[in-house]
């Protein structure tokens, strides 16, 4: 994904976050008719203050860290203001971002028992698990490893497990001959719906402890809004957006408003997932036939994820988001929500907060970036999920599945 600031071999963790903005340095870059800038994170730390050299390398008293310059609208100007205590950021500072390779990452329904045993060979990736266990509480690798599954399908487990063994693959990726330079040409990252959050992560926006503490709660609240009402997921596959919008609304025509469908995750031409309530759903299922769907997949999930069902989850987050210290990605991180990166820590909150009652616009996010110029993307994590959907959205496009 991003190159991540190298720092002190014996401490592997700690290339999963960038410097504490609570000391700020204060910056303002223009463009030139002809300049191309390298922008640094907004925000640094006096005690690992970062420099810009004339190479286009951040310098720290850890090493040298190269990013892939973002070309920038000649005419914009980028700026970050002190407002109190805190730095305000352009939140279009990405807007203008040319990928090139990305960082994939995966969501839930992507765990499977057995995954984070080849992280153990990896010592920074093992690591992880450590401090994982610390603050989860009990030993989230065993489960990984040897379930049973359905404890690991779990919301409140599967979501912490799933960002934990992605991280772990960047760590493994690393470890092998070529990897570190792999990570150093990542200009753009993205992940599906729990996904973001381990894209985050990656990209220096909060570090992997106060990640894991997010990803634990949203699991925890998604599951006990799911509790709070009979709902479910169901996947269409074989029919366009359009069709799949038509025969939500044919469902809605015969159920309560209590139990309304509408598509929640925009995966790819063919393959979209519906959430609604229980008796919603299950018209959906009857009805698909008739819309000359090829079949119905019920998911294996608490319930329906990424509509109003989730509400009850959003004040829990958002207070948890405010106590939490978000910084500038240090490249783009294309949100669930929009399909657009996002600079500004409020806005990166606030977003957060509402993506898991916001539909999924991952169909959207990869062909923008296929569409962009995007040459090859890297999966990392358990499954092959993203993989496939690329694939199905472009032949030709190439993916590499890093597994942990």
């Amino acid at each position: 994904m991003h190159a991540f600031l190298r720092q002190h071999q014996h401490h592997p963790l700690s290339r999963l976050a960038i410097p504490s903005t609570r000391s700020h340095t204060h910056s303002i870059s223009t463009m030139s008719s002809s300049s191309s800038l390298l922008l640094p994170s907004i925000s640094l730390h006096n005690r690992d203050a970062l420099s810009l050299s004339r190479s286009n390398c951040f310098v720290s008293s850890n090493g040298i860290r190269r990013f892939s310059p973002i070309q920038l609208d000649k005419s914009r100007v980028f700026m970050s203001v002190s407002v109190g205590s805190r730095t305000a950021v352009d939140d279009a500072l990405f807007a203008d971002y040319k990928p090139t390779n990305a960082f994939l990452f995966p969501g839930q329904g992507a765990q499977s028992v057995g995954m984070g045993a080849e992280a153990q060979k990896v010592p920074a990736a093992a690591e992880l698990y450590k401090r994982a266990n610390e603050i989860m509480g009990f030993d989230l690798l065993d489960i990984c490893i040897n379930g049973p599954k359905e404890k690991l399908d779990s919301t409140v487990l599967s979501q912490p497990a799933i960002y934990v063994t992605s991280l772990a693959a960047v760590e493994i990726l690393r470890a092998r001959e070529g990897g570190q330079q792999i990570i150093d040409t990542v200009d753009v990252t993205c992940g599906l719906s729990l996904g973001e959050y381990t894209a985050l992560a990656f990209a220096g926006a909060f570090s992997f402890e106060d990640g894991l503490k997010l990803v634990k709660l949203r699991g925890e609240a998604m599951q006990d809004a799911a509790d709070a009402a009979k709902s479910a997921m169901v996947s269409i596959i074989g029919l366009d957006s359009e069709k799949v919008q038509k025969l939500c609304d044919a469902a809605n025509e015969e159920v309560d408003e209590a139990n309304k469908v509408q598509i929640a995750n925009f995966l790819c031409t063919g393959n979209y997932a519906v959430s609604g309530g229980l008796k919603g759903v299950e018209v959906v299922e009857a009805k698909a036939k008739s819309f000359k769907a090829r079949m119905t997949v019920r998911l294996a999930v608490a319930g329906a994820f990424h509509t109003s069902f989730m509400n009850p989850a959003v004040s829990r987050l958002e207070a948890a988001l405010g106590a939490t210290e978000i910084r500038t990605p240090r490249i783009p991180v294309i949100s669930n929500v929009d399909a657009q990166p996002h600079a500004d820590p409020d806005t990166i909150k606030k977003i957060l907060a509402r993506q898991v009652t916001s539909p999924v616009q991952w169909e959207t996010t990869v062909k923008t970036l296929l569409t962009k110029g995007l040459k090859k993307s890297y999966e990392l994590g358990p499954g092959k999920v993203i993989a496939g959907i690329v694939k199905r959205m472009d032949k030709g496009a190439v993916i590499e599945n890093i597994g942990a």
